[in-house]
């Protein structure tokens, strides 16, 4: 399982360091006073005492769990767990597509005193089995259909793609979800068994800073990162989040990732989940929007809403009539993207959401602010409460706060997170100008695509649009501009070729204007993948 309002609701600015890269890091104001972290379960069981009868947990078009029954379902599987030989620190490999059942066995594996370690089986073999070397887990909750794809029909699974791992042969304790399918470990507990019994008071009490969560981040097989979070970085984390966004009781939000699902759960409002196809690990835009069809609130990736938005914008569509709030994240917001948003959901405030798995999240903006927005680089936002940003000497946005995770598992503790983005900050808000590894050169000058995207995108006729560098045999790089148009291609790079001069520096200005059909995406969310941009335009198209 993956990862918010009006302007009116922001609060007042988190304080910030601000270090002017040309002076130096002293040069900066001091850090805000700490804010203290809270264990993410406690605000959970907080909101159920308030609000036993409220509605809080469910699948699209089924009745949900209210939050007393969501409280009494973790205690439950936390102590059913206890019972069958689970202890604290015990580290739980999980590989359950998101549902109610997926989200309870995820509480109450951490209400045990455990972590979940998530760990996407699609990585291959040779790189699943280096992440599980390093995280050592214990136990294993797995849906049954990899079992079987990973076992007895493998063949099968390599034909559709997948390079599963041998789930079944996993030297671990086994909970299946689904039905006992060929391959499942005869010793396997069914997850609804950890349903079925009522508590013991078993149930540990542990500490705030006890591990909860292992996601694993960017690494190569013979170096994988794991981050972990602790029950209080995630529980600052949430808390970060208020003020953010209008979630609160009576409010629904839909989305399958938790990272957004908790604030939710924190603010008292109603969470949805989309459901899973039978066989798919990703969820169909239009079919996703078409479930939200009863929210006030959804969380899109920006390459799920523009497909959305397509379908409405063709008429295949109803726009959802309640949704007042979309949330967007896991890759750039562009203006472009904004635009049409807010033309087929005239209704809605957007919101973009700026962070990373060691620290989540870091800065909120509106779309209007967003769009508003006139000057070089793209804007972030503020940081959300208890988040410290500075600027390093050579332009990097470092970060730290409560909300930052411990660290990565067999390294030592994290005291701040570098991020790889070059940024400036301006009064209270971020401006994000790019990553340090798009960075092209062009004689003596350093050209940083995303001080000057967002700006190109504002363009009339641009939907999207990438720069990256091909070197050439000088050892400079050839600086190509990538768009996507809306309507009459040539008319759109006529316009971009008598703007662009007057809009970005003339020392960034591209050698050629090439229009694409689309840009090239990776990863579950669907990213601009520049390498793979640049592929294709040396290639010619």
């Amino acid at each position: 399982m993956s990862g918010p309002g009006s302007d009116h609701h922001i609060p007042e600015a988190t304080a910030h360091t601000h270090a002017n890269p040309a002076a130096g890091e002293s040069d900066r104001t001091p850090p805000p006073e700490p804010h203290a972290s809270t264990d993410f379960l406690d605000l959970l069981r907080a909101r159920a005492r308030q609000h036993p009868d409220a509605p809080a947990l469910g699948m699209v078009g089924a009745e949900p769990l209210s939050y007393g029954e969501l409280d009494a379902l973790i205690g439950t599987v936390a102590d059913r767990l206890h019972a069958n030989g689970f202890r604290p620190g015990d580290r739980m490999l999980f590989s359950i597509r998101p549902c109610v059942d997926a989200v309870a066995l995820i509480f109450g594996t951490i209400a045990a005193g455990g972590t979940i370690v998530f760990v996407d089986p699609g990585v291959g073999p040779e790189l699943f089995a280096r992440r599980l070397a390093v995280v050592e887990p214990t136990w294993a909750a797995t849906e049954s259909l990899l079992y079987l794809l990973s076992g007895p029909l493998h063949r099968i699974g390599r034909a559709r793609g997948l390079a599963l791992p041998a789930f079944g042969r996993l030297p671990v304790r086994h909970i299946h979800s689904g039905p006992r399918l060929p391959g499942t470990p005869g010793s396997s507990l069914p997850l609804r068994q950890l349903f079925r019994h009522g508590r013991n008071g078993a149930v540990p009490q542990l500490e705030p800073d006890t591990d909860a969560l292992i996601v694993f981040t960017s690494g190569t097989t013979a170096d994988p990162k794991a981050v972990v979070h602790t029950r209080s970085s995630l529980g600052a984390g949430l808390a970060a989040m208020a003020g953010r966004t209008t979630l609160s009781p009576g409010t629904h939000l839909h989305t399958e990732q938790l990272m957004m699902g908790l604030p939710a759960l924190m603010a008292g409002a109603r969470w949805s989940m989309p459901r899973y196809p039978r066989f798919g690990t990703h969820i169909d835009p239009v079919e996703f929007t078409r479930g939200s069809a009863t929210a006030t609130h959804a969380f899109f990736t920006p390459a799920d809403l523009a497909v959305a938005l397509g379908a409405i914008e063709s008429g295949k569509l109803a726009a959802p009539p309640g949704l007042r709030e979309v949330s967007l994240g896991g890759a750039p917001v562009t203006t472009a993207l904004l635009r049409r948003a807010k033309a087929a959901l005239p209704q809605c405030e957007f919101l973009a959401i700026y962070g990373m798995t060691e620290i989540l999240p870091v800065a909120v903006t509106t779309g209007s602010a967003k769009m508003e927005f006139e000057g070089a680089g793209d804007p972030l936002g503020a940081p959300v409460n208890g988040v410290v940003a500075r600027i390093a000497d050579d332009g990097e946005l470092i970060l730290s706060g409560p909300n930052l995770s411990r660290g990565y598992l067999g390294e030592p503790p994290l005291e701040e997170i570098r991020t790889g983005d070059l940024a400036r900050i301006d009064g209270d808000t971020i401006i994000l100008i790019g990553r340090k590894k798009d960075m092209m050169i062009r004689g003596k000058t350093n050209i940083y695509p995303g001080l000057y995207e967002p700006a190109i995108a504002r363009v009339a006729g641009v939907r999207q649009a990438i720069m990256v560098g091909l070197p050439d045999e000088m050892g400079d790089e050839r600086i190509l501009l990538a768009v996507v148009a809306e309507g009459d291609a040539e008319a759109v790079r006529a316009r971009l070729q008598r703007e662009l001069p007057q809009l970005i520096d003339t020392s960034a200005l591209p050698d050629e204007i090439v229009v694409v059909d689309a840009i090239p995406v990776s990863g579950r969310t669907s990213k601009p993948d520049r390498a793979a941009l640049r592929a294709l335009l040396r290639n010619g198209r």
